[in-house]
């Protein structure tokens, strides 16, 4: 019996014996290593922010696709205080981790300080990355999980979106451009606290629902590359908007790049060129300088003038951009001929000051107000002088020595399509569609529309049978910058919107600098139709126009 007792105390001490070694293991030999963890669990529990909302897409259906969402991803992270030697460890890891020099003297920092519990290395953690990690077994280098951002169709309407990335603290994300930037605050919720020995926890972001259909996107995407490619340009861009509301439907460019993987690319990509970069649009300006005319009561859209196929002022040249002179023509004429001497004579008629006003109730002075970071204006200043040469309003006439931005220039245009009204452009779905001014009358808008109407049948190109189709082409020379003057280098830019009785979609498609045509009619325009027709397609437009 003693035996049998003394055998059951002796299990008795090596099981308290065991748990009494697997405490000291735990709290003393790998207190630091639980320390980062419970660092690491801190940063996704109560106490840190809350789930990022997610951003969607919206289709034709009112049907909801995910555009940014979470999704757990490797977070590899070190424990400073197990590391022995920081350089030995910097140095393995450079191997295979590309790091900027301020997360190198991050890393030196904490790496080297021994009361330190948590360092984070690299989030979102290439799978080849987690793998050399375990292969290592570096001492005081751990991996785990944790959500991030997520983009389900990668660089699909990337400039839109945007992208998010570390904040200043290094332990956090914040939006980087596009709407993750402009909704930063909605978006990543509110952080967990303890508050009078009350816990409270942390709230979830808002999801925001944009105006963008995933469709029209992916179509728009697809067109313009082909056509950058084909063309030989240095780069491109698209807008799609509905004219009505001021929705946009569509907004990308070329290059772009992919939000999940934003440090392999360079930063120039990241900016929106549809928002953030202005230029010289070209002949597309006619139609305002037709419009601010008509309203003005200063000529209708039948009142001629004489093309001799220059014109002399201020001791400067100013030429038709086929070196032709059309002789007597209608203001019809000069829109479908694409004739600069008669854009000229028209903006004579109007006169400077009202001319002036209508560029700027056109908006061109002002930003649009769209809902997203990062917008810049277009500039008149070659007009704002009272002393400025007359050759400075000629010019500007026909879209040269002025200059806008392209969401500036839809905005503008799209005011011909809505009947007049100037509305504001916006990307979150809970706006409401705003009107910024009227800029002109509804029969104004009409004459104006079927000016344009008449420039697409004429020319063809655009014209889709069926449809009512209004549409202008811009080509302008790049400016030299350096040695001023122009280079011999030219951007092509479409506008146009339709079924005309109805507008359901204005869309402007631009590249810069194409290699394959001098001119915008072989190279943005067929791309137009090509969209255009998908949209009229998928939104089951019936046709508006009855002919032979």
């Amino acid at each position: 019996m003693a035996n049998r007792v003394k055998f059951i105390i002796a299990i008795f001490f090596l099981i308290y014996a065991g748990i009494l070694a697997r405490l000291y293991y735990l709290q003393i030999l790998k207190n630091n290593y639980y320390l980062a963890r419970a660092q690491l669990q801190y940063e996704n529990t109560v106490f840190e922010k809350g789930l990022r909302g997610s951003i969607y897409f919206r289709d034709k259906n009112n049907d909801l696709i995910l555009a940014a969402t979470n999704k757990n991803f490797p977070i590899i992270y070190a424990v400073p205080s197990e590391i022995k030697d920081a350089s030995e460890t910097i140095f393995h890891l450079k191997e295979f981790i590309n790091f900027s020099s301020q997360k190198l003297e991050y890393l030196k920092k904490f790496l080297s300080n021994k009361k330190s519990q948590y360092a984070l290395i690299l989030r979102k953690a290439p799978e080849e990355v987690v793998s050399k990690i375990k292969e290592l077994n570096i001492s005081g280098i751990y991996i785990n999980n944790l959500p991030e951002r997520y983009y389900p169709f990668n660089n699909l309407a990337s400039h839109v979106l945007g992208y998010v990335g570390e904040d200043e603290n290094d332990i956090g994300e914040s939006g980087k451009y596009g709407i993750e930037k402009k909704y930063d605050d909605k978006l990543k919720g509110e952080s967990g606290k303890i508050q009078d020995n009350k816990i409270f926890n942390s709230k979830s972001g808002e999801d925001i629902i944009l105006t963008i259909d995933p469709n029209i996107q992916r179509e728009a995407e697809r067109i313009l590359s082909s056509l950058v490619v084909n063309q030989k340009a240095k780069s491109g861009l698209f807008i799609v908007e509905e004219p009505k509301t001021g929705k946009i439907l569509a907004m990308g460019a070329v290059p772009n790049f992919d939000p999940n993987n934003y440090s392999k690319y360079d930063v120039s990509n990241f900016l929106n060129p549809a928002i953030s970069k202005v230029y010289e649009p070209g002949s597309i300006l006619k139609v305002i300088t037709m419009a601010s005319g008509i309203d003005a009561k200063k000529f209708t859209p039948e009142t001629e003038v004489f093309d001799s196929g220059s014109l002399i002022l201020n001791g400067k040249k100013i030429q038709n951009w086929d070196k032709k002179a059309h002789g007597k023509v209608t203001m019809i004429q000069v829109i479908e001929n694409s004739i600069n001497v008669g854009a000229a004579q028209a903006q004579m008629k109007i006169g400077r000051e009202i001319f002036l006003n209508y560029l700027k109730k056109f908006g061109f002075d002002t930003l649009t107000g769209i809902d997203l970071p990062g917008e810049v204006v277009g500039s008149l200043k070659s007009l704002l002088d009272p002393k400025a040469p007359d050759i400075n309003y000629a010019t500007a006439s026909f879209g040269q020595g002025v200059s806008v931005t392209p969401i500036g220039l839809i905005t503008a245009i799209g005011a011909i399509a809505n009947g007049g009204n100037l509305m504001r452009p916006y990307l979150n779905a809970a706006n409401e569609p705003q009107v910024i001014t009227r800029v002109i009358s509804t029969s104004t808008a009409e004459a104006v529309t079927q000016m344009m109407v008449s420039a697409v049948d004429k020319a063809k190109v655009a014209k889709i049978k069926g449809y009512s189709i209004a549409g202008k082409t811009g080509t302008a020379q790049v400016p030299d910058l350096k040695n001023g003057g122009y280079k011999e280098s030219y951007i092509h830019t479409y506008v146009g919107f339709g079924p005309t009785k109805d507008p359901r979609f204005i869309i402007l498609i631009r590249i810069d600098e194409p290699q394959g045509a001098q001119l915008a009619g072989l190279t943005v325009v067929p791309a137009f139709r090509e969209l255009a027709q998908f949209i009229l397609n998928y939104y089951n437009i019936p046709p508006d126009r009855i002919e032979n």
